[in-house]
């Protein structure tokens, strides 16, 4: 079998395939646009930990091409340093600098000289995290307690507003664990992502709805009032059941002001078991903390009208195949995969450990609180009808 020649990609070609990565297309997409294999373009784009590196700019303070043809054909005219620097209004010792740096004035050529100035400025910038070890152990800690990056940027801005020294944005965060040569975090530390990719995946790639089972006498969630809408009053929730292998699955419930969570052990998907567990659940909370329940379509919620009838909370209903409609529950169950991932059998899950882990989800800040975490949000409620 004759080999294919190697090829190597092009500027414009490179500059192609981080455009469809950006837009979320996947590696066998791009790979067929360009005739190329799966894996080559995998290499191309594991050599920066998928994440597109910073186009190469001049400095506003660099000499440009045209001040060293100046340069040049003053010194060709037999004109002084200072001449020279007075007519381009530099310093002297920048011209002196220059001229010494690339030959002298016999051997000054303004082209050679921009060119070899070019390549002088390639090099990598010192990561944030390196030069400040106090704040990468901060950063290190919070990743190991399954903080995202975008928390733990936003707790620090919060934590340290008059000190930019401890703040660092989570693309530095993302950057520093993706490309291993910043050499500023630990490569293991990516299991504790919320996705565990070799990779940064662009934000765009598409994500697949499931299809929903059908059940009867729903009201759907466009009757909802406005206040559970507008997330303006506590006590609207949104629930849902996480699955697992040997069918096996846990109740998700998730406050839709504060974004606090709930756990719930369910022994069986059939709709008294969830039911029961959800009344248990409910029966917890104040009344005022508990208004309504938005569910998806699953078959689990069948027997729905026995929970409002013994809660008297009303439960509303997502259209068929619009998960999007229950934002803050799809979040929440991702977040969970970090401690249930797909295929593992949460049966032998016991409650204990379900509590646990939503009160770590609960004491995690939050970008759309304001870096306040749910529990300190939910306490504020709490507090507020006492």
């Amino acid at each position: 079998m004759k080999q294919r020649p190697r090829r190597y990609f092009t500027d414009s070609e490179m500059s192609l395939v981080w455009d469809r990565w950006q837009k979320g297309e996947s590696l066998n997409a791009i790979a067929r646009s360009l005739d190329r294999r799966h894996s080559t373009i995998q290499g191309a784009l594991a050599r920066s930990g998928g994440i597109r590196p910073a186009k190469r700019r001049r400095s506003r303070l660099a000499l440009t091409l045209a001040e060293r043809e100046e340069i040049s054909r003053g010194m060709f005219a037999g004109h002084s340093i200072r001449a020279i620097a007075s007519q381009l209004g530099r310093a002297p010792s920048t011209i002196s600098r220059e001229i010494r740096r690339n030959g002298d004035r016999r051997r000054y050529r303004a082209n050679e000289a921009d060119q070899a100035a070019w390549d002088r400025s390639r090099r990598p910038k010192t990561c944030k995290l390196v030069q400040n070890c106090a704040l990468a152990r901060i950063v290190e800690n919070k990743l190991c307690k399954l903080w995202a990056p975008e928390q733990i940027a936003g707790w620090l801005k919060r934590t340290y507003p008059d000190d930019e020294s401890m703040q660092v944005s989570h693309e530095t965060i993302y950057k520093s664990l993706f490309i291993q040569a910043r050499g500023a975090l630990k490569k293991e530390l990516l299991q504790h992502l919320r996705k565990t990719r070799a990779m940064r995946r662009s934000r765009h790639k598409t994500l697949k709805g499931e299809g929903l089972g059908k059940i009867t006498n729903t009201v759907s969630i466009r009757e909802r009032p406005a206040e559970a809408e507008d997330r303006a009053v506590p006590g609207h929730w949104e629930g849902d059941l996480v699955f697992g292998s040997n069918n096996s699955q846990i109740a998700t419930l998730v406050e839709r002001h504060t974004r606090y969570v709930m756990l719930a052990r369910v022994e069986s998907k059939d709709s008294e078991t969830v039911i029961n567990a959800l009344i248990k659940q409910a029966n917890k909370l104040p009344r005022e903390l508990y208004r309504s329940l938005t569910w998806d379509r699953g078959t689990e919620m069948a027997d729905h009208q026995r929970f409002s009838l013994a809660t008297d909370i009303q439960v509303y209903f997502c259209d068929p195949q619009q998960p999007w409609q229950r934002g803050s529950n799809e979040n929440t169950n991702g977040l969970l995969r970090q401690y249930f991932p797909k295929g593992m059998d949460l049966s032998n899950i016991h409650q204990n450990r379900l509590n646990a882990v939503a009160r770590q989800l609960n004491e995690r800040p939050r970008k759309t609180l304001g870096y306040y975490s749910p529990a300190e949000k939910f306490s504020e409620c709490v507090a507020s009808i006492n």
